[in-house]
């Protein structure tokens, strides 16, 4: 757990953002206009304890951080929440593939604190780039997450493209199904399954001699020189350019941005996906296009979810 303050400015607005996925709960108390965080605190989600559990935890942080709040004289205008599932326009949770709170008075619950409201966590570091990161100069860009999931957002002159009914998110969850034209063979391979965290952990451990617990290691394994995590990684990330070349060729943005744990992992995984990208991108005139980290790193997300509240304050 690390938690850090700083003394706040005179005139702000002071907004909680959480940004709740698969493998931890990040929150933090954001200052606006400026965007600057000025305390936070992260936990393990470890969400295979159920939805209660995960809410229970989420509760005690957030009223821990509102103290915080409180001892600097002041009081928190909302909190938004990024969830690692899909979320309606309306901002209903509407699938329970992590986080089983689809089913519990989960917004209700933490209302109890301070208003609360449910967001996309692909949709919250987006527009946190959008503002004050690396989007603030792009009329319009895509935002890729990659950590646990997979997942983007679309973003045109500051707004967020939500789609019908909130779901314009999903990338790396559905097969892409290809039939092999010597064997006739079919496989229909996930992404998230193959090149996001936990399937860069699961496919290591199935030949690796040291097990692993986090994609990170595998990443770092492979810096290392490990020829099998090196397999695995250039593998991963080929795959995950395959799949965001495809966006760029139907969405056709001026820039990719790209965030989440593994996302900002750097070295052969993000030179593999930035060369895989390239590969796949039909014109020539998008194929050059600036692929970039997301300039608030990991802290896009709980700044992201803090700026939807403070924007509809």
């Amino acid at each position: 757990m690390h938690v850090s303050t700083e003394n706040p400015e005179v005139n702000e607005t002071l907004a909680m953002g959480i940004d709740l996925g698969g493998t931890k709960i990040a929150a933090a108390l954001v200052s606006f206009p400026s965007g600057e965080i000025r305390a936070r605190e992260t936990i393990p989600t470890l969400p295979a304890r159920g939805g209660k559990a995960v809410l229970a935890d989420t509760v005690d942080l957030a009223r821990r951080l509102s103290q915080q709040a409180d001892r600097i004289g002041k009081s928190v205008v909302g909190i938004g929440i990024g969830i690692a599932e899909l979320v309606s326009l309306n901002g209903e949770i509407t699938s329970d593939y992590i986080i089983k709170w689809r089913d519990l008075p989960a917004l209700e619950t933490i209302s109890q604190i301070a208003p609360a409201r449910f967001e996309s966590d692909a949709r919250a570091p987006a527009l946190a780039e959008a503002l004050f990161g690396a989007g603030k100069a792009c009329k319009t860009f895509i935002y890729v997450t990659v950590g646990t999931g997979i997942s983007y957002c679309l973003v045109e002159d500051g707004r967020l493209f939500r789609g019908a009914h909130g779901h314009a998110i999903i990338v790396g969850s559905g097969p892409l199904t290809s039939e092999c034209s010597k064997c006739g063979a079919v496989q229909d391979q996930v992404l998230e399954e193959f090149a996001a965290g936990p399937s860069l952990v699961s496919r290591y451990n199935r030949e690796g001699q040291t097990p692993v617990t986090t994609g990170l290691e595998v990443t770092a394994a492979a810096a290392a020189g490990d020829p099998l995590a090196q397999q695995i990684v250039r593998s991963a990330g080929d795959s995950l350019g395959n799949s965001v070349g495809f966006l760029v060729n139907v969405l056709d943005p001026e820039t990719v941005i790209v965030g989440g744990g593994l996302g900002l992992s750097g070295g052969i995984y993000w030179d593999c996906f930035v060369a895989s990208t390239r590969r796949h991108i039909w014109s020539d005139i998008s194929r050059t296009l600036p692929i970039i980290p997301a300039a608030l790193g990991n802290d896009a997300g709980v700044v992201g979810a803090a700026a939807g509240v403070w924007k509809a304050s």
